[in-house]
C-alpha cells in the first residue's frame, strides 16, 4: 500500500510500450473501441504498483473502499492497428473529496502521433454501502503526490485537451 515518502518526487504520468493484439482488432484490424479500455487499464494498474507501490487489490480489502467509474470521455484520433507497437501513457489531472479524474493517452511508439484519448472519473466508495466516501487520508497522500500540477480541470474543454496533446508530441 502506498506510503508517501516527503522526500521522494513521485512521477505525474506513467507510461507503458505494449503491441496491439491481433485478437483484440476488428476486422479493419484496428484495435476495437472498446479494447482501449482494457489497455488502459492494465497499462495504468501495471504502472501504478511499479512506480508507487499503490495497490487497488489492497485498498479493497485494507480499506474495503474501492473507486467506480462514474463517466468516460474518449475520442478516436487514429486508428491503432494489429502488431503495431503503441505507447500508453496516464495521468492524475483532477481530484477532490470523493472524485479523480485520469487522463490516458495513446500515441505510436515515436510518440509523434496521437492515437486516442480518454478520460476516467471515478467516484471513492465504500464497499459495504456502495455509497460515496470522502478518500482516506493515505489515498489523498497518494493523490497529492500524484497529481499533474497546474491543470485547472474545472476550465479545461476536452477537445482543447486533445489538440494540447497533439501540440506536445
Amino acid at each position: 500500500m502506498f506510503h508517501r515518502d516527503p522526500n521522494r518526487h513521485y512521477p505525474t504520468e506513467t507510461e507503458s510500450r505494449v503491441i496491439i493484439r491481433f485478437q483484440d482488432c476488428d476486422p479493419l484490424q484496428h484495435l476495437n473501441n472498446a479494447k482501449y479500455f482494457d489497455y488502459y487499464f492494465n497499462a495504468r494498474e501495471d504502472q501504478v504498483a511499479k512506480l508507487y507501490d499503490f495497490n487497488p487489490g489492497q485498498l479493497f480489502h485494507e480499506l474495503k473502499t474501492s473507486w467506480v467509474i462514474y463517466q468516460h470521455q474518449i475520442a478516436y484520433v487514429r486508428p491503432a492497428q494489429v502488431s503495431e507497437w503503441v505507447r500508453i501513457m496516464s495521468r492524475l489531472i483532477f481530484y477532490d473529496e470523493d472524485t479523480t479524474v485520469t487522463e490516458y493517452y495513446m500515441t505510436d511508439d515515436a510518440k509523434t502521433q496521437l492515437k486516442n484519448v480518454l478520460w476516467v472519473t471515478a467516484k471513492y466508495v465504500s464497499v459495504a454501502t456502495g455509497r460515496r466516501i470522502p478518500h482516506d487520508d493515505l489515498v489523498t497522500g497518494y493523490l497529492e503526490a500524484t497529481l499533474v500540477p497546474n491543470i485547472n480541470f474545472p476550465s479545461l474543454n476536452f477537445n482543447d485537451r486533445i489538440r494540447a496533446i497533439k501540440q506536445d508530441l
